[in-house]
This record gives C-alpha cells, sequence and structure tokens, in this order.
C-alpha cells in the first residue's frame, strides 16, 4: 500500500496524504487532482478501490491490427483527435507478429477500466477468427465500435466504407477505359470486406453481361509483397486492369508489372483502396477508391460517446459512401 500511494504521488506530483484522501473518498481534495490520481492508477495498473470501479477512467482504446499501412495512422490521427475533443484520452494497442495479441490487448484495457474501445481494422473482420474477447467486451458492457467490418450475432455499432460501391467504381472505371479481362487482389477468404468486395465485383460483371471467372481472383495477405505475388499470377491469366483491396496491395501490383517488363497504365492498369498517404506520389500516382477517413473516424467517436454517456445508439451498419480519385496507374487498355 505505501510503494502504491508512492509511486502514485510521484507520477501525479502531490503528496501522499493527498493520494490517501482520493482513495478514501475523503473531501478537501480538487476534482482535478482526483481524476489525475485515478487516472495515474489506471496507467500503472493498480486496481481501484472498490468504492471508485464504477467510476471509469477517460480512456479509450484504440485498436489496430498495425501501423505499416498508412490507412491506420490515418485514423488514429483522426480518431485520436475527435476523442481528444470529447475529454477522452486514446490508449493505441497496435498488434505485431510475436507480440501482443487482440484479446490479450482487450484484456489490459479492462484492468485499466477503459470507457470504450474502437477497432479500426482486426479479428473482428475475419468470420474465422476467434471473437471470444469481443463477447466479453458484450458481457462487461464495454462501449465498442467497430470500423469497417460487423461482427455476426453481436450488436456493436459499426461504421464502414461501402465496399460494393468502391469495386463498382473500380470496375466501371476500367470497363469505361476498354479492359475485359478484369482481375481482383483481395484479402483472405474469410475476410469480410473482401468477401463484400468479390460479391460487388460479380455483381458488376453481371450487369455487364461479361464474366469474372475463379482465376482472375487472387487471395493474398495486406502486404506490398502480398499484391506483387497476386498480381503475378493475374499477370500470367491475361489480366490488363487489376483492382485491390488496399494501396500497398496496389502497389505491389504495379512492381510486379514492371518486374515483367510491362508498362503502367499503358499495357497494365492497376487501381488501389483506401487512397491513403502519400498515393499521389508514386511512380505513376496511383488511381484509387477513397475511404472518407476524417468523417468515419469523427462518426465512430460520436458513437463511442453517446454509448459512454448512456445514450441510445442505433443498430446496424453505418455506410459511408468512397469516391473514386483518378490518376495516373489507369490507362485506356492495350490493343490486342
Amino acid at each position: 500500500m505505501t510503494r502504491r500511494l508512492a509511486q502514485v504521488a510521484k507520477k501525479v506530483g502531490v503528496s501522499e496524504a493527498t493520494v490517501s484522501r482520493v482513495l478514501n473518498g475523503k473531501p478537501g481534495v480538487s476534482q482535478a487532482t482526483r481524476q489525475s490520481v485515478l487516472t495515474a492508477l489506471d496507467v500503472l495498473g493498480y486496481e481501484r478501490p472498490t468504492q471508485l470501479r464504477g467510476e471509469r477512467a477517460r480512456l479509450v482504446g484504440l485498436v489496430l491490427p498495425e501501423l505499416q499501412n498508412p490507412i491506420f495512422p490515418a485514423f488514429a490521427e483522426v480518431i485520436g483527435g475527435a476523442l481528444a475533443q470529447q475529454g477522452l484520452t486514446p490508449v493505441l494497442c497496435t498488434q505485431t507478429k510475436g507480440g501482443v495479441s487482440e484479446a490479450d490487448y482487450v484484456e489490459l484495457l479492462l484492468q485499466q477500466q477503459v470507457s470504450g474501445v474502437v477497432f479500426a481494422g482486426g479479428l473482428f473482420a475475419q468470420a474465422d477468427a476467434p471473437h471470444d474477447h469481443y463477447r466479453l467486451l458484450a458481457e462487461r458492457k464495454i462501449p465498442v465500435v467497430l470500423i469497417n467490418a460487423p461482427i455476426e450475432n453481436l450488436d456493436f455499432p459499426c461504421i464502414s466504407c461501402d465496399d460494393a460501391v468502391a469495386v463498382e467504381q473500380a470496375w466501371r472505371h476500367l470497363a469505361s477505359l476498354g479492359h475485359e479481362r478484369i482481375g481482383l487482389v483481395l484479402g483472405p477468404s474469410d475476410h469480410v470486406p473482401s468477401r463484400r468486395k468479390l460479391a460487388a465485383a460479380l455483381a458488376a460483371a453481371k450487369a455487364a453481361r461479361v464474366k469474372l471467372p475463379d482465376e482472375c481472383v487472387e487471395r493474398t495477405m495486406f502486404s506490398l509483397e502480398g499484391g506483387h505475388a497476386a498480381a503475378s499470377r493475374l499477370l500470367d491469366r491475361g489480366v490488363t486492369g487489376i483492382i485491390c483491396a488496399s494501396d500497398p496491395l496496389a502497389l505491389g501490383a504495379v512492381r510486379a508489372a514492371r518486374r515483367r517488363g510491362l508498362d503502367v497504365p499503358r499495357e497494365v492498369s492497376v487501381v488501389g483502396f483506401d487512397d491513403s498517404a502519400f498515393m499521389n506520389c508514386t511512380e505513376p500516382p496511383l488511381t484509387t477508391v477513397r475511404q472518407p477517413i476524417e468523417a468515419m473516424g469523427r462518426a465512430a467517436v460520436e458513437m463511442l460517446s453517446a454509448q459512454i454517456q448512456g445514450g441510445a445508439v442505433p443498430p446496424g451498419e453505418l455506410l459511408f459512401e468512397p469516391e473514386l480519385v483518378v490518376r495516373g496507374s489507369t490507362a485506356q487498355a492495350p490493343r490486342a
């Protein structure tokens, strides 16, 4: 107990007596100091006294699958700023290979008595992945918002970019340029947004009275290397236009074409998804479908804040309209 008092007092910059008064619920301490002491307890990993456990910290977990894909730092920046405007402090939790798992992060966040959690990408987007830690959050009645995929049988509010519209825009763009052999580079088979993109591509092909054969659909991990490998297989099959499920995948596709001596966009056109940072600075600048990151991030925080304050949030998924951004990686299809 004495060690805990000393550590918290040092963290906050107050006396041990002041910390003791807060922990024992005694008067004579300002609200600001009281809140600082409680936050220090959470940060240092100490349990709050029983009578104070009902008051959750003003901390919000922001769980991301990675930071290499620039779309996730972009979400973190928008969501972090919006949380700060609501008087909430984001706790960034990023998964690394061989590091802390998403389930471990959830356990840590629960120990910190967080006010809520925002997931922007992660295991919830994989239908076959373990979802027990999400159910634990639901059982504890922790406010949660998901970005870009719902979880079946769990009524967490969800903010998503409309995958169907995104693929329709990309497909129509390539078709308008004369591309008849269009391929897709998607994420794993259980990745929900990729499933939606495939369904939309099949619908677009059917509407255009053309076929999208299985050989024109490749699945891979979300990385530049994954995009390179998948696009190489599509190029072997004579594809001239490639729609990718992320910008890094698209950059991998451009690299695959160039290593074969193919010109992008004169011989192969490539479309990405996200419009993440610096895609207008690549060579050629990448044609991509832009997610409205600012609007989606702010909507996610508004939904979370409403839950934290005890308000009702409409069930279901809120879909945001994407925007096709045409740059230099797409052009008229090559003549036979």
